[in-house]
Protein backbone atom coordinates (compact mmCIF):
# COMPACT_ATOMS: atom_id res chain seq x y z
CA UNK A 1 0.00 0.00 0.00
CA UNK A 2 1.55 3.36 -1.16
CA UNK A 3 1.51 6.31 1.70
CA UNK A 4 -0.65 9.22 0.65
CA UNK A 5 1.29 12.70 0.52
CA UNK A 6 0.45 16.04 2.13
CA UNK A 7 0.87 19.19 1.39
CA UNK A 8 4.72 19.39 2.74
CA UNK A 9 5.72 15.99 1.18
CA UNK A 10 5.41 13.95 4.36
CA UNK A 11 2.88 10.45 3.85
CA UNK A 12 -0.20 11.14 5.30
CA UNK A 13 -2.44 8.58 6.81
CA UNK A 14 -5.38 7.15 4.59
CA UNK A 15 -8.88 7.80 5.99
CA UNK A 16 -10.86 4.81 6.23
CA UNK A 17 -13.36 3.72 3.23
CA UNK A 18 -16.77 4.79 3.90
CA UNK A 19 -19.30 2.76 2.87
CA UNK A 20 -21.19 5.61 0.53
CA UNK A 21 -20.36 8.44 -0.86
CA UNK A 22 -22.75 10.87 0.20
CA UNK A 23 -24.53 11.95 -3.04
CA UNK A 24 -25.23 8.22 -3.45
CA UNK A 25 -26.58 8.50 -0.05
CA UNK A 26 -28.87 11.28 -0.23
CA UNK A 27 -30.11 10.10 -3.28
CA UNK A 28 -31.29 6.77 -2.36
CA UNK A 29 -32.81 8.16 0.63
CA UNK A 30 -34.62 10.43 -1.23
CA UNK A 31 -35.95 7.62 -3.56
CA UNK A 32 -37.28 5.48 -0.34
CA UNK A 33 -39.19 8.92 0.36
CA UNK A 34 -40.29 8.95 -2.53
CA UNK A 35 -41.74 4.92 -3.51
CA UNK A 36 -43.19 4.93 0.35
CA UNK A 37 -44.93 7.97 -0.24
CA UNK A 38 -46.36 5.98 -3.64
CA UNK A 39 -47.20 2.99 -1.56
CA UNK A 40 -49.24 5.53 1.01
CA UNK A 41 -50.91 7.00 -1.67
CA UNK A 42 -52.89 3.74 -2.65
CA UNK A 43 -52.49 5.20 -6.19
CA UNK A 44 -51.19 1.56 -7.13
CA UNK A 45 -55.50 0.56 -7.21
CA UNK A 46 -55.86 3.47 -9.30
CA UNK A 47 -53.74 2.85 -12.06
CA UNK A 48 -54.42 -0.71 -12.23
CA UNK A 49 -58.01 0.37 -12.90
CA UNK A 50 -56.80 2.56 -15.96
CA UNK A 51 -55.56 -0.64 -17.97
CA UNK A 52 -58.37 -3.47 -16.16
CA UNK A 53 -61.38 -4.22 -14.81
CA UNK A 54 -63.71 -7.61 -14.17
CA UNK A 55 -63.13 -9.10 -17.29
CA UNK A 56 -59.20 -8.44 -16.69
CA UNK A 57 -56.16 -6.79 -18.63
CA UNK A 58 -56.79 -6.53 -22.41
CA UNK A 59 -53.16 -6.00 -22.92
CA UNK A 60 -52.33 -9.39 -21.25
CA UNK A 61 -51.51 -11.15 -23.95
CA UNK A 62 -51.05 -8.21 -26.64
CA UNK A 63 -47.64 -9.13 -28.69
CA UNK A 64 -46.11 -5.57 -27.83
CA UNK A 65 -46.43 -6.57 -23.82
CA UNK A 66 -45.82 -10.10 -23.72
CA UNK A 67 -43.88 -10.98 -26.20
CA UNK A 68 -41.67 -8.18 -27.25
CA UNK A 69 -41.81 -6.22 -23.53
CA UNK A 70 -41.45 -9.44 -21.43
CA UNK A 71 -39.99 -12.03 -23.57
CA UNK A 72 -37.72 -10.06 -25.86
CA UNK A 73 -36.72 -7.84 -22.51
CA UNK A 74 -35.95 -10.83 -20.58
CA UNK A 75 -33.66 -12.04 -24.07
CA UNK A 76 -32.02 -8.67 -24.08
CA UNK A 77 -30.97 -8.71 -20.27
CA UNK A 78 -29.48 -11.91 -20.57
CA UNK A 79 -27.68 -10.63 -23.90
CA UNK A 80 -26.09 -7.76 -21.45
CA UNK A 81 -24.97 -10.12 -18.92
CA UNK A 82 -23.21 -12.39 -21.49
CA UNK A 83 -21.31 -8.96 -22.62
CA UNK A 84 -20.40 -8.41 -18.94
CA UNK A 85 -18.92 -11.57 -18.96
CA UNK A 86 -16.61 -11.01 -21.80
CA UNK A 87 -15.89 -8.03 -20.46
CA UNK A 88 -13.67 -9.87 -17.92
CA UNK A 89 -10.91 -11.00 -20.38
CA UNK A 90 -11.69 -8.11 -22.82
CA UNK A 91 -12.40 -4.92 -21.45
CA UNK A 92 -15.56 -2.89 -23.54
CA UNK A 93 -14.55 0.22 -21.95
CA UNK A 94 -11.18 2.02 -20.65
CA UNK A 95 -11.02 2.84 -17.31
CA UNK A 96 -12.61 0.08 -15.20
CA UNK A 97 -9.77 -2.35 -13.92
CA UNK A 98 -10.14 -6.12 -13.55
CA UNK A 99 -11.19 -6.16 -9.95
CA UNK A 100 -14.08 -3.39 -10.74
CA UNK A 101 -15.35 -5.57 -13.84
CA UNK A 102 -15.94 -8.70 -11.54
CA UNK A 103 -17.19 -6.92 -9.11
CA UNK A 104 -19.78 -5.09 -11.66
CA UNK A 105 -21.15 -8.58 -12.81
CA UNK A 106 -21.04 -10.28 -9.48
CA UNK A 107 -23.38 -7.23 -8.53
CA UNK A 108 -25.65 -7.79 -11.70
CA UNK A 109 -26.14 -11.20 -10.96
CA UNK A 110 -26.77 -10.90 -7.03
CA UNK A 111 -29.64 -8.25 -7.97
CA UNK A 112 -30.54 -10.86 -10.95
CA UNK A 113 -31.14 -13.47 -7.92
CA UNK A 114 -32.31 -11.31 -4.87
CA UNK A 115 -35.68 -9.86 -5.92
CA UNK A 116 -37.06 -12.85 -7.49
CA UNK A 117 -35.85 -14.68 -3.93
CA UNK A 118 -37.96 -12.19 -2.44
CA UNK A 119 -40.87 -12.80 -4.33
CA UNK A 120 -40.94 -16.15 -2.49
CA UNK A 121 -41.80 -14.88 0.58
CA UNK A 122 -44.59 -12.89 -0.46
CA UNK A 123 -48.06 -13.42 0.16
CA UNK A 124 -49.19 -10.76 -2.38
CA UNK A 125 -50.87 -12.40 -5.45
CA UNK A 126 -50.36 -10.23 -8.77
CA UNK A 127 -53.29 -8.07 -9.85
CA UNK A 128 -54.43 -10.69 -12.86
CA UNK A 129 -55.19 -12.77 -9.46
CA UNK A 130 -57.37 -10.53 -7.44
CA UNK A 131 -61.01 -10.60 -7.56
CA UNK A 132 -62.13 -7.29 -8.87
CA UNK A 133 -59.88 -8.06 -12.31
CA UNK A 134 -61.73 -11.40 -12.74
CA UNK A 135 -59.57 -13.32 -10.51
CA UNK A 136 -60.26 -15.08 -7.13
CA UNK A 137 -57.74 -13.04 -4.91
CA UNK A 138 -58.26 -10.62 -2.55
CA UNK A 139 -56.73 -7.67 -2.40
CA UNK A 140 -53.47 -7.77 0.53
CA UNK A 141 -51.06 -5.15 1.08
CA UNK A 142 -47.50 -6.38 -0.04
CA UNK A 143 -46.54 -4.94 3.74
CA UNK A 144 -49.12 -7.81 5.21
CA UNK A 145 -46.27 -10.20 6.03
CA UNK A 146 -47.80 -13.37 6.79
CA UNK A 147 -51.26 -12.41 5.28
CA UNK A 148 -52.01 -14.59 2.53
CA UNK A 149 -55.05 -12.74 -0.18
CA UNK A 150 -56.62 -16.36 -1.52
CA UNK A 151 -54.39 -16.82 -4.36
CA UNK A 152 -51.43 -17.68 -5.63
CA UNK A 153 -49.62 -15.10 -4.22
CA UNK A 154 -45.45 -14.48 -5.06
CA UNK A 155 -45.55 -11.64 -6.99
CA UNK A 156 -43.87 -8.76 -4.77
CA UNK A 157 -41.77 -7.17 -6.01
CA UNK A 158 -41.55 -7.51 -9.80
CA UNK A 159 -38.89 -9.85 -11.03
CA UNK A 160 -39.20 -9.01 -14.54
CA UNK A 161 -38.15 -4.99 -13.70
CA UNK A 162 -34.48 -7.17 -12.79
CA UNK A 163 -34.41 -7.17 -16.34
CA UNK A 164 -33.23 -3.64 -16.54
CA UNK A 165 -32.55 -2.37 -12.94
CA UNK A 166 -30.38 -4.87 -12.05
CA UNK A 167 -27.75 -3.42 -14.72
CA UNK A 168 -27.28 -0.14 -12.98
CA UNK A 169 -24.00 -0.98 -11.21
CA UNK A 170 -22.98 0.30 -14.74
CA UNK A 171 -23.02 3.38 -13.69
CA UNK A 172 -21.24 3.17 -10.42
CA UNK A 173 -18.45 1.37 -12.01
CA UNK A 174 -18.09 3.93 -15.15
CA UNK A 175 -18.90 7.43 -13.71
CA UNK A 176 -15.34 7.99 -12.75
CA UNK A 177 -13.57 6.62 -15.81
CA UNK A 178 -16.09 7.44 -18.81
CA UNK A 179 -19.05 10.16 -17.41
CA UNK A 180 -20.35 10.09 -20.68
CA UNK A 181 -20.80 6.36 -21.83
CA UNK A 182 -22.18 6.41 -17.34
CA UNK A 183 -24.82 8.62 -17.95
CA UNK A 184 -25.66 6.70 -21.44
CA UNK A 185 -25.51 3.71 -19.89
CA UNK A 186 -27.84 5.12 -16.49
CA UNK A 187 -30.09 6.08 -19.40
CA UNK A 188 -30.65 3.43 -21.48
CA UNK A 189 -30.88 1.59 -17.69
CA UNK A 190 -33.70 3.74 -16.51
CA UNK A 191 -36.09 3.74 -20.14
CA UNK A 192 -35.70 0.07 -20.43
CA UNK A 193 -36.66 -0.23 -16.81
CA UNK A 194 -39.58 1.69 -16.86
CA UNK A 195 -40.42 0.45 -20.27
CA UNK A 196 -40.60 -3.29 -19.02
CA UNK A 197 -42.17 -1.96 -15.82
CA UNK A 198 -45.00 -0.23 -17.95
CA UNK A 199 -45.48 -3.54 -19.86
CA UNK A 200 -45.75 -5.66 -17.14
CA UNK A 201 -48.34 -2.57 -15.39
CA UNK A 202 -50.41 -2.59 -18.73
CA UNK A 203 -50.79 -6.79 -18.55
CA UNK A 204 -52.05 -6.87 -15.09
CA UNK A 205 -48.89 -8.53 -13.73
CA UNK A 206 -47.49 -5.79 -11.80
CA UNK A 207 -48.78 -2.60 -9.94
CA UNK A 208 -46.63 0.35 -10.52
CA UNK A 209 -45.11 0.09 -6.85
CA UNK A 210 -44.26 -3.08 -7.65
CA UNK A 211 -41.36 -2.22 -10.22
CA UNK A 212 -39.99 1.03 -8.13
CA UNK A 213 -39.36 -1.06 -4.99
CA UNK A 214 -37.58 -3.42 -7.53
CA UNK A 215 -35.56 -0.47 -8.75
CA UNK A 216 -35.01 0.83 -5.64
CA UNK A 217 -33.51 -2.42 -4.09
CA UNK A 218 -31.39 -2.75 -7.17
CA UNK A 219 -30.37 0.64 -7.26
CA UNK A 220 -29.69 0.49 -3.19
CA UNK A 221 -27.51 -2.97 -3.42
CA UNK A 222 -25.74 -1.21 -6.55
CA UNK A 223 -25.16 2.11 -4.49
CA UNK A 224 -23.98 -0.13 -1.25
CA UNK A 225 -21.50 -2.55 -2.65
CA UNK A 226 -19.71 -1.18 -5.71
CA UNK A 227 -19.48 2.18 -3.97
CA UNK A 228 -18.19 0.46 -1.03
CA UNK A 229 -15.97 -1.55 -3.08
CA UNK A 230 -14.61 1.35 -5.24
CA UNK A 231 -13.27 3.37 -1.70
CA UNK A 232 -11.54 0.50 -0.54
CA UNK A 233 -9.79 0.21 -3.55
CA UNK A 234 -8.90 4.24 -3.28
CA UNK A 235 -8.23 3.70 0.21
CA UNK A 236 -5.81 0.76 -0.96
Amino acid sequence: MSARLGPAGRPVAALPPRPWRADDLHLTLAALVLVLLWDLSGLDRAALHLVGDARGFPWRDHVLTSRVLHDGGRWLAWCVVALLVVNLRWPLWIGPTARERRRWLTVTLLCVVAVPALKQFSGTSCPWDQAEFGGVAGTVSHWALGVTDGGPGRCFPSGHATAAFAFFGGWFVLRDHRPRVARAWLGSVAIAGVLFGGAQWLRGAHPPSHTLWTAWLCWALSATLLGRWRQRRDGD
